[in-house]
């Protein structure tokens, strides 16, 4: 099968499974509720407001699959969500690190979650890092990138809100964001630009989701 090929079945098979059940499996506050490991994981990670509970729901076609909210840190659990029918894979919404507006120990407890989670789980196929386009990596994504690449988790840079800035503001962070991402030995080196609103990247993204789970 030539390379034209086996894209255009990735993007077959990524349509197929974005376009059929999807469901909420568990929230998980504790390690000790996880559910088991038995299927590949792709896990969302990114400061808080950045737009992950918007991306999932693009992503997969919902409007309120994750929840949202316009006040940062509400997403406070790991929670898990079984794609297929039945369930060949799952995603992980995280809590959003950094200006979290909860108390000081919560905010501790999240962290440890996340680290934990990461570093300790082995049916986690990759990481999905969320970085606002608007501002590119910032100190406290570099924390959570030198954890990754310490932990040796696979994990790829998504720029999110791609439709808030130009063109070509948007082309030079993107840029830039690729470059460091080559300094980072866990790194993917393809950074994917989406928006939430426009569906920007969303294709590309779901194929990404589907080659880091099975190929």
């Amino acid at each position: 099968m030539s390379d034209e090929e086996q894209q255009e079945a990735l993007a077959r098979e990524a349509r197929r499974l974005f376009s059929g059940p999807i469901s909420f499996l568990k929230s998980a506050p504790e390690l000790k509720f996880l559910p088991d490991p038995s299927l590949p994981e792709i896990a969302f990670a990114g400061r808080s407001n950045v737009g992950k509970s918007s991306l999932i729901n693009r992503l997969t076609n919902r409007t309120g699959l994750a929840r949202t909210s316009n006040t940062p840190g509400r997403t406070q659990e790991l929670n898990f969500f079984d794609v297929g029918a039945p369930p060949v894979m799952r995603l992980v919404d995280m809590p959003g690190y950094g200006f979290a507006k909860a108390p000081k120990d919560v905010a501790r407890r999240w962290r440890y979650l996340v680290n934990d989670y990461l570093r300790g789980r082995q049916v986690l196929k990759r990481a999905l890092l969320l970085v606002d386009s608007r501002h590119g990596i910032k100190e406290i994504d570099r924390e959570i990138i030198e954890m990754l690449d310490t932990a040796a988790v696979s994990y790829r840079i998504v720029l999110t809100k791609a439709d808030k800035v130009k063109a070509t503001e948007l082309a030079a962070v993107q840029a830039a964001v690729e470059a460091e991402a080559r300094k980072h030995p866990a790194a993917h080196p393809e950074v994917i630009a989406t928006s939430s609103e426009g569906g920007l990247g969303m294709d590309r993204l779901r194929e990404a989701v589907i080659e880091a789970a099975f190929v």
